[in-house]
């Protein structure tokens, strides 16, 4: 990545090549089982989809860096996880990060796939 800050412009410096980045952006959803999360998260008890916003090199290392997190914040990673490239909404740094993120329980009666 550039070593300068990118500024309030960092989108439009990315879209045309004024500012570079050796990642990638991800949205990351993970189903599992929320227990006593860390401070500063919320979520009951039981059954839950774990989302995360990120900046990797790489799928793989999107998910490895939600693995991490997830064992962070008191997040059981335990079914399906979905990756996806998308636009970001905060700039990359000098390394991968990840931000936003937000649990969804519920109830974990039968499969919500029709």
């Amino acid at each position: 990545m550039t070593e300068e800050p990118l500024g309030n412009d960092w989108k439009l410096k990315l879209r045309y090549g004024r500012a570079t980045t050796p990642f990638q952006h991800y949205s990351l959803v993970a189903d599992g089982v929320a227990g006593a999360l860390a401070d500063g998260f919320q979520c009951r008890p039981g059954p839950a989809v774990m989302a995360m916003k990120g900046w990797a090199t790489d799928a793989d290392e999107a998910v490895d860096m939600l693995h991490f997190i997830c064992g962070k914040v008191g997040f059981e990673m335990a079914g399906r996880v979905e990756i996806h490239e998308t636009p970001p909404d905060q700039p990359p740094r000098g390394n991968p990060f990840g931000y936003d993120l937000a649990f969804v329980p519920y109830d974990g009666e039968g499969d919500t796939d029709e």
